[in-house]
């Protein structure tokens, strides 16, 4: 877990970490991004929170959402726009 600013909510402060994790490439280009579950075990916080901050990030077109599958980084500029083919 990490230690959390007391002047700054909790999902945006997850979202940066997300994002960070995004822009170092931990996440690369059309990879899935940590589940709700997954981001509520790793920051110790409530579900609501996990999802404001996965929100955020889709609202700033960071990540976008499949449907059943998740969420995933976007593509960069430049790189071939397609989202990843579902699983069969």
């Amino acid at each position: 877990m990490i230690e959390f600013e007391p002047d700054a909510p909790r999902w945006r402060q997850i979202a940066d970490v997300l994002r960070a994790r995004i822009e170092d490439g931990t996440y690369p280009p059309r990879t899935r991004v940590p589940s709700l579950v997954q981001i509520t075990a790793e920051f110790g916080v409530a579900s609501a929170t996990a999802q404001k901050a996965l929100r955020a990030l889709r609202e700033q077109g960071v990540t976008y959402t499949e449907q059943g599958l998740g969420s995933f980084v976007s593509p960069r500029s430049g790189d071939d726009e397609t989202p990843p083919a579902r699983p069969s």
